[in-house]
């Protein structure tokens, strides 16, 4: 799973996720840092990181993965891209509110223009008229949005099943959890069901990227790492990241759309 990750966007959410990144954060210092010249800085907490690789492949590789590849091989393809347009759907109304955040009123207005001509006239989201109509989607999480105002990406992370983050993005977990329409629904097993089929159908779009990142990369730990890392700093800036010999002011970069 956190091989996906590192390339998809991935909706990452749970209630009482304050508590849990102070664990992990506490852990992950107990655990100690990397040292030695080939160490990157982005990674200080490397020995701990590639634990909880490991141990989140094991995961993906025993429960995950088969249950993906079930779902992809039998529900149909029109069933299951009704599934992802539900929660891309959902998603879209959580990137109007961030788009708004960071003052990028023509974005915000194509988020919340999706969202409704998608929740309205396409079953709730189910089928995706506003993308027939050209409206274009601009993903946007509260990581990205804290990222906008300067709010630094600091050490790498990779979570329990969750997979790769930041301390940034961490933080940002409890709040992306209560805004994301599908995933802060009060009934608990259907919050968790929601929860569940959101994973195993983003997991099943990524079978084969991961077949191929098994094959090519020398170490996919390393691989897994810069590949999201670089991800969303382009996220962060909207795909013009800053040069990193010149330091950008908070903010700057991320000009208002």
């Amino acid at each position: 799973m956190n091989k996906d990750m590192a390339i998809k966007d991935s909706d990452r959410t749970g209630r009482g996720g304050v508590s849990r990144a102070g664990v992990l954060i506490t852990l992950a210092l107990l655990t100690g840092c990397a040292t030695g010249p080939t160490a990157d800085p982005r990674d200080p907490l490397e020995p701990f990181n590639r634990g909880m690789y490991q141990f989140n492949d094991a995961v993906d590789r025993v429960a995950l993965k088969p249950v993906a590849t079930a779902y992809r091989d039998v529900v149909p393809s029109p069933l299951r891209t009704g599934v992802a347009n539900f929660f891309n759907n959902a998603q879209d109304g959580w990137s109007f509110v961030n788009n708004a955040l960071q003052l990028k009123g023509q974005a915000a207005g194509s988020s919340l223009m999706r969202f409704l001509v998608n929740t309205l006239m396409g079953l709730g989201g189910v089928l995706d008229i506003a993308s027939e109509m050209q409206i274009e989607r601009s993903t946007e999480d509260f990581g990205q949005t804290m990222g906008f105002w300067g709010v630094g990406a600091g050490p790498y992370l990779m979570l329990p099943l969750l997979g790769p983050s930041t301390v940034r993005d961490t933080v940002a977990l409890p709040v992306d959890g209560q805004g994301n329409l599908a995933t802060s629904v009060g009934d608990v097993p259907l919050r968790n069901s929601l929860i569940a089929l959101n994973l195993v159908n983003q997991r099943s779009r990524f079978l084969a990227a991961s077949a191929m990142l098994d094959q090519v990369a020398l170490d996919p730990y390393t691989f897994t790492r810069d590949a999201f890392l670089q991800r969303r700093q382009n996220d962060v800036y909207d795909g013009y990241p800053p040069d990193d010999t010149a330091p950008v002011p908070p903010g700057d970069g991320n000009s208002a759309q």
